[in-house]
C-alpha cells in the first residue's frame, strides 16, 4: 500500500507554489505601492531604519519567493503532465488550457528573471551591500525601479495566465 499518493504530492506542490506566488507577488505590490511611494516621506533620520533592516529582509523574501514560485510551479506543471505543452504555449495541441497557463509561465519566468538579474543586483548598490558611487546608486535605483515595475505591469496577464486554464473545460 502506497503511503502517500501522488494527488497527495501535487496537492502539498500546489500549495507550495501558492504559497511561495503570495510571498512574491505580494512583496512586488508592496515595494510598488507603499515602500517605493512612502520614501521620499520618511524623515531622513529614520530612513536608515528601512534600508538597513527592512529592505534586505523584504528582498531576501521577495527574491527567493520568485525563485520557489517558478520552482513549485515547473514541478506541478510536471506533476500535472502538461509541463511540455505549456512551455509551447499549446501551439500544436490547440488547447486554450495550455496556451493560457503557458502564457503565465512565460510572463512568470520574465518575471523571474527581472528579479534576479535586473532589481536584485542594483537593489545590492542601492542599499549599499555593493560597493557604487553615488552616480551608481541613483541609476541603479531608477533602473531597479523600472523592472519592478515592468513586474507589476505583467503581473496582472501572469495571474490572470496562471488561473485561466480552469475557465475553459
Amino acid at each position: 500500500m502506497e503511503l502517500v499518493s501522488f494527488e497527495w504530492w501535487s496537492m502539498i506542490v500546489r500549495w507550495l507554489h501558492i504559497f511561495s506566488g503570495i510571498m512574491w507577488i505580494g512583496h512586488l505590490y508592496y515595494f510598488n505601492f507603499t515602500q517605493t511611494p512612502m520614501m521620499p516621506k520618511i524623515p531622513a533620520e529614520q530612513r536608515p531604519a528601512v534600508t538597513g533592516f527592512i529592505a534586505p529582509t523584504a528582498l531576501f523574501w521577495f527574491r527567493w519567493g520568485a525563485a520557489a514560485t517558478i520552482v513549485f510551479g515547473l514541478i506541478l506543471a510536471w506533476m500535472s503532465g502538461f509541463l511540455g505543452q505549456a512551455v509551447a504555449l499549446g501551439i500544436g495541441s490547440h488547447d486554450k488550457r495550455f496556451a493560457a497557463i503557458g502564457i503565465g509561465m512565460w510572463l512568470g519566468f520574465i518575471m523571474f528573471l527581472n528579479v534576479w538579474v535586473i532589481i536584485w543586483p542594483n537593489q545590492k548598490k542601492i542599499l549599499g551591500l555593493v560597493t557604487a558611487t553615488p552616480e551608481e546608486r541613483t541609476r541603479s535605483a531608477r533602473i531597479a525601479g523600472l523592472a519592478s515595475r515592468v513586474n507589476v505591469m505583467l503581473s496582472i496577464p501572469m495571474l490572470y495566465g496562471m488561473v485561466a486554464n480552469h475557465f475553459y473545460a
